[in-house]
Formats: structure tokens, C-alpha cells, sequence
């Protein structure tokens, strides 16, 4: 994937908002469409996003990519979300909800979703000269819970530590959308939010997660979580030797045809690969039968190495 580095201001990222996780996903890419613009975006800025795109990016039917676009036209343009921050320069603390969204719309023959953002987020996803998050969008693009996708930022905002302070049990609720009727048990919530977040985290991201409970008396009043990145599988240059003609053959159908359909998408590789007026389509089916050609491997290594290509050799 080309540059597709989601970055969002702290704010954001402590903010409270409770958003599916499809609604999730296009502000993501969204977020990343802004940024690959170079010339910055404003509240009057219109993002495009293609049905084809969403399927390509997380993995979806091309008809579930058309109704999550089209249903984000009226859910999402309903959504909001507040977050805190000191009034300009006193210790007093203003409460701000805000719109994700100012216009949205649907382009239903072509498949497009079209975005402008709130003028309150843009500055959350663009100004970003203070403290900020990143990560790869790659990151959460199996994540099926929403809150995964919540925790996994809220967590690896503390890259640098590899820990959370203790995180009292209304913060995290706060960040996470709940409300007050919402697994208000700490078992309900354990089994419902925080438990499968951190399966799919552990299973799915590029980190292993772990927590901590705290109590007062018998109640659990708060959370610290402890996280790893995970060590990072060879890339092919690295498990290049006298014997690799041989392991590529041991490609499987699934590999190959996950790999074809990334280098299908990424800008930097069709740019080079696709031929004139030749469609996604086309371009993934030569990509496939080109996967088995050793050579082909050899020529494009750079381009396997950049899209994280690995290489099992079971």
C-alpha cells in the first residue's frame, strides 16, 4: 500500500465517538485520501472514495463495499463526536461535539462516495504540528470490532512506551461511545468490548496487548494495558538464497491471488505494470499468472518487499 498512513491528532484519537465499523473504515480512508492530496484540504474540500477501493482495502464483496458507501450517505452524516481541550489560554476545560462530516453524498452510477469533512475535524487530521498518532492502515483492515479499532489506536497512541497509564473504567468508556446503559457490568463489558478487542488486536495487528486490572475494595476502577510489537516475518530479500526458485513454487492459490490483487491496487506498481486502458481486473489476472513466473519475482522485488510480501516456507 502506497503511503497510506493514517495520522490523527491526540484529540481525536481521546476523543468519544461511536462509530460501525464501516463508518470507521471511510473516515480512515478518508483521513488518508486528505493527506494524498499534498495540497492540504479544507471544510470545503470534496474526498472521493470508490466502492472498489473500500472492497480492495479491507477485503469485502464489491456489493458489501456498494452498501456500506451507500448507507454511510445517512448514518454517517448523523454521527458525531466531543472531546475535550483546555479554553484558549486558561486551565478551564471546554467540552466540543462536533459533526464528522459537513456534506455527504452518492454517486449511485459510479460507485463513489464523495466527503467533505466538519471545518472542527479538519484541523484533527491535517495541522498536526503538536502530538499525533500514525499507523499504517494496513494495521486494522481485518479488525471486525469496532471497538478494536478504537482500542488499537487509543493503545498504540503510547507506542513509545509500550504501556498505558492506569486508565480509569469511565475514561475508556468514554472514548469508546459508551453510554451509560451500555454493558454498565464489568463482566458484560469484559466479555462483550474489551475481551474480543484485544483477541483481534493480538490476532490481526502488529502488536500483542495485555491488561492489568485495578480496584477499589472489590470494584475494578480501572485498566492498564501492556503491548509488544510483534517481531517482524523476513521479507523475501531476506530469505533469498541458492534455494529460492524452489520456495516460490510453494506459493499457495490464496497467496497468490492476495498479492495480485494488492499490486492491482497500488499506485506505485500499476503506474509502472498496467497497460493502457487495461482495468483493475485484467491488471490482477496478469499479476496472478505472472506470480509464477521466478522472474518476474526477481524483477519486482522491491515492489513485493514495499507491500510486505512474505514468503512461508512451511
Amino acid at each position: 500500500m502506497k503511503n497510506e498512513l493514517v495520522v490523527k491528532d491526540n484529540a481525536l484519537i481521546n476523543a468519544s465517538y461511536n462509530l460501525e465499523v464501516t463508518e470507521q473504515r471511510l473516515i480512515l480512508l478518508s483521513i488518508i485520501r486528505a493527506r494524498e492530496t499534498g495540497e492540504g484540504i479544507t471544510s470545503e474540500s470534496k474526498l472521493e472514495i470508490h466502492a472498489s477501493e473500500y472492497a480492495n482495502r479491507f477485503n469485502v464483496t464489491k456489493e458489501a463495499a456498494y452498501y456500506s458507501l451507500k448507507s454511510a450517505v445517512s448514518n454517517l452524516f448523523n454521527r458525531q463526536f466531543s472531546y475535550n481541550q483546555k479554553y484558549k489560554n486558561t486551565n478551564k476545560i471546554e467540552t466540543v461535539k462536533s459533526r464528522w462530516v459537513s456534506n455527504i453524498s452518492y454517486v449511485d452510477d459510479l460507485a463513489i462516495l464523495r466527503i467533505t469533512f466538519a471545518p472542527e475535524v479538519v484541523p484533527l487530521i491535517t495541522k498536526l504540528e503538536k502530538q499525533f498518532t500514525s499507523y499504517q492502515l494496513k494495521q486494522v483492515t481485518q479488525l471486525t470490532s469496532k471497538y478494536a479499532i478504537r482500542l488499537y489506536e487509543i493503545l498504540i497512541s503510547w507506542r513509545e512506551l509500550g504501556k498505558t497509564p492506569v486508565l480509569m473504567m469511565q475514561d475508556i468508556r468514554f472514548r469508546l461511545g459508551l453510554q451509560g446503559g451500555d454493558y454498565p457490568r464489568i463482566d458484560t463489558f469484559k466479555k462483550r468490548v474489551l475481551e474480543p478487542a484485544i483477541k483481534q488486536i493480538n490476532l490481526y495487528t502488529d502488536i500483542e496487548a495485555t491488561y492489568e486490572q485495578f480496584k477499589e475494595g472489590r470494584t475494578i476502577v480501572g485498566l492498564k494495558f501492556m503491548f509488544k510489537e510483534k517481531k517482524s516475518p523476513k521479507s523475501l530479500s531476506e530469505n533469498k538464497n541458492e534455494n529460492t526458485p524452489d520456495l516460490f513454487f510453494k506459493l499457495t492459490e490464496k497467496q497468490i491471488n492476495s498479492f495480485s490483487r494488492k499490486l492491482a491496487y497500488d499506485n506505485e506498481f500499476s503506474g509502472e505494470f498496467a497497460k493502457v486502458g487495461e482495468s483493475y481486473a485484467d491488471l490482477e489476472l496478469r499479476i496472478k499468472k505472472e506470480m509464477k513466473n521466478i522472474d518476474f519475482i526477481r524483477e519486482n522485488i522491491n515492489h513485493f518487499n514495499r507491500i510486505n510480501f512474505v514468503l512461508y516456507n512451511n
